[in-house]
């Protein structure tokens, strides 16, 4: 039987990169998927190619009302939540001295502010012994030069997990982080140029960066109840590149 039969799950960012894979593979493994993404367009496309059992949600994980909007309409049509994946994030390369306003405002609201309400906004619609999954970064543990902001940003992410874990005696869910190394997703291929790119893999341990899939293999395991007792974790998925 596959893992996720008769779960629901909602998936934040779930239009391109780690969260379109994440929702196919839940998808696959029989479980009603519900994603968002900020660009209508993109969040189509990502509709369509998935099919029958995933629908798709315009939404600003930064804006509560939005993910408000977003519970209500999973509530609607499916009753709760089994599984929730907070994974929309973004990242921005900023090299000390040239750090504005702007780029710690955006990552911030996105990476950080918009992890705290898509869990905080589900709390109601969570069904008991859900399964809550933080996407994190190995740039939370090992920050690369540029990226300073973003792995902060990250290691908030794994800070809140921590806390919010302490909760799941009272509440009945159990949260975690996926924290992916270098991941040959859309977002990282417009952010790194292509002599970069190798040089990034090169540096994994693997000598190779992740495919999207290899990631969601990891958040498929923690929303099963083959992880029933695991809880306030951070599962690696970086080929080494943050551990040796």
């Amino acid at each position: 039987m596959a893992v996720l039969t008769d779960k629901v799950a909602a998936i934040t960012g779930g239009s391109t990169g780690i969260g379109l894979a994440t929702a196919r593979a839940f998808r696959d493994e029989g479980a009603r998927v519900f994603i968002t993404g900020r660009r209508k367009d993109a969040l189509e496309a990502a509709v369509a190619e998935l099919g029958n059992g995933v629908t798709g949600m315009v939404c600003d994980a930064s804006v509560p009302s939005e993910l408000d909007a977003f519970y209500r309409a999973v509530r609607e049509q499916a009753g709760r939540i089994d599984v929730l994946v907070a994974n929309a994030g973004i990242a921005t390369v900023a090299p000390l001295g040239e750090v504005t306003e702007e780029v710690v405002d955006s990552m911030f609201a996105t990476n950080v502010k918009g992890t705290i309400f898509t869990f905080q906004q589900a709390l109601p619609h969570l069904n008991d012994g859900a399964s809550v999954i933080l996407t994190g970064s190995t740039a939370g543990t090992r920050p690369d030069e540029g990226l300073e902001v973003y792995a902060a940003s990250k290691a908030a992410v794994r800070s809140l997990a921590r806390g919010w874990a302490l909760s799941s005696r009272a509440h009945g869910f159990r949260v975690n982080v996926v924290s992916p190394g270098g991941t040959r997703t859309p977002g990282l291929l417009e952010l790194i140029p292509p002599e970069a790119l190798k040089q990034a893999g090169d540096g994994v341990p693997l000598g190779r960066l992740a495919e999207p899939k290899e990631i969601a293999a990891v958040t498929t395991f923690l929303a099963s109840d083959a992880a029933s007792y695991v809880n306030g974790a951070e599962f690696f998925a970086d080929g080494g590149y943050a551990q040796v």
